[in-house]
């Protein structure tokens, strides 16, 4: 089935459909519960070909939830932000092999964790109006410096849109328009690698049901959530997402 005997492929649907699940409720963490758990089950390229086609069309469902025209406002409201993760990427992309990756998890990782836990603990960050523009342009720069070298452009965009105060639902919409940009050069450059092949395509292609079934019982969650709640099972995700870019870089570096 797949190349994965019957026990990975069920555990694969199951841990697709979780990740969908979290991935509708807060926006953001399905490749990082996909890759992390996938991995201990099924070879790395496997692994990664998998979760391609999910990652790839449920960030165009987060990012069209509201319609066109909203995800063309958010694209227009953050287009410096956009524009930086793109340039940066593409410029940071030719040193992906001369900079230690452990290097980079652990410098995105630590400031991460450092910011969400600063915010649970009760002293929030809020940019004043005269700054946003210049944080805005400076967390796109990192988030593309760091894409390009690592693969990871997301955390520091959700810690932009937390330190302005955006509302609920424009947050999940711009987070899905953004981690768009970012799937659609995997899906193209995986295409061209041989990692997404006859036997992987398929595989990945079928996980997307799973993927759609459990952001949408997501997109429920979050629909009763008020902003506070969001805002801190949001913080909470990122020190979990930064605890294991941590992770990740003492067992590559060590």
């Amino acid at each position: 089935m797949f190349g994965l005997e019957p026990w990975q492929f069920w555990a694969a649907m199951a841990i697709t459909a979780f990740s969908g699940f979290v991935k509708g409720a807060i926006g953001f963490a399905m490749p990082m519960v996909m890759m992390s758990a996938f991995g201990s089950i099924m070879p790395a390229t496997t692994a990664l070909a998998a979760l391609i086609l999910p990652v790839l069309f449920t960030n165009i469902q987060q990012g069209l939830r509201q319609g066109p025209a909203a995800a063309r406002e958010s694209v227009v409201r953050f287009r410096w932000h956009i524009g930086m993760v793109i340039v940066f990427m593409l410029i940071s992309a030719g040193f992906a092999t001369r900079i230690p990756q452990w290097l980079m998890y652990l410098l995105l990782g630590v400031p991460i964790i450092a910011f969400a836990g600063w915010q649970l603990a009760g002293w929030p960050l809020q940019l004043p109006v005269h700054r946003q523009r210049r944080a805005e342009i400076v967390s796109g720069a990192v988030g593309g410096l760091y894409g390009g070298v690592s693969g990871i452009w997301g955390p520091p965009l959700i810690v932009y849109l937390l330190s302005i105060g955006i509302g609920k639902a424009e947050q999940v919409r711009v987070q899905g328009v953004v981690f768009l940009i970012g799937a659609a050069v995997l899906t193209v450059a995986h295409l061209y690698s041989g990692v997404l092949n006859a036997q992987t395509l398929p595989l990945s292609a079928l996980l997307c049901l799973p993927a759609f079934a459990g952001m949408q019982a997501g997109f429920r969650l979050q629909d009763r959530l008020d902003l506070g709640q969001f805002r801190r099972w949001t913080l909470v995700l990122l020190v979990l997402t930064g605890g294991n870019l941590v992770r990740r870089a003492l067992e590559i570096g060590f």
